[in-house]
């Protein structure tokens, strides 16, 4: 299959220089491979805490490996002539958002992930800054219609409240930031890290929702 086509967009939806977006999809294979592989490692990351998650819930826990399941599938679909809407849509909202809230949370709580090696954070910090890049090559096979917009934004959002408001089952749900504890076999949630990572999420969930938005009305724009 042929590269899509690039169409002119401003430049904050589409920020990336065409030559980059081109070069993404001639390495398709090795970044759909890259993105199964992240989603792989990252389920891995995530076994201590779902240790702790009712069962129920755990699909609500490892947010960053599902995004990038979401846009390894999405670019994979379009390549094999069989793109499914909502995954695009959602591959974009969950890269953008996830992918800019794990650099968030591990400059704000900086002193908190010195336990990590220095190695570990920044692959962290990078290849989550990594998946903000890439959710802006979507734009190239992808329309957004509003009903894919209304699928990711519903899970985002749903995701947003049983993470740090609604919880559904046992405490909420987002992944752990410190000073979090276990406590009676539950983690703890203190209230200044548990709102700043809150309003991270909340603020980037409204963030991804504009962005993806915007690229679906400057889209329809460029062909009247």
């Amino acid at each position: 299959m042929s590269t899509p086509p690039r169409e002119s967009l401003p430049w904050y939806v589409a920020p990336l220089p065409g030559w980059l977006e081109d070069v993404a999809f001639r390495l398709l294979p090795v970044v759909v491979a890259a993105n199964l592989l992240g989603t792989a490692f990252g389920f891995y990351y995530y076994l201590p805490q779902s240790r702790f998650e009712p069962p129920a819930m755990w699909l609500f826990v490892p947010d960053s490996p599902v995004a990038t399941l979401f846009i390894g599938l999405s670019l994979a679909a379009w390549r094999l002539g069989r793109q499914q809407p909502w995954l695009d849509a959602l591959a974009f909202v969950g890269c953008i958002k996830l992918g800019a809230w794990t650099p968030y949370v591990l400059l704000v709580f900086a002193d908190g992930f010195s336990y990590l090696h220095p190695a570990m954070y920044h692959f962290l910090f990078w290849s989550h800054l990594a998946m903000v890049v890439q959710a802006f090559v979507v734009h190239r096979y992808s329309d957004f219609p509003v009903w894919a917009a209304a699928v990711a934004v519903g899970w985002y959002l749903l995701n947003d409240v049983v993470d740090y408001f609604v919880p559904v089952l046992g405490t909420p749900h987002h992944t752990l930031v410190p000073p979090q504890g276990v406590l009676d076999g539950s983690w703890t949630h203190p209230t200044d890290p548990h709102l700043l990572a809150a309003a991270g999420a909340v603020v980037l969930t409204v963030v991804a929702t504009f962005l993806l938005l915007t690229t679906r009305v400057k889209k329809l724009e460029t062909r009247v």
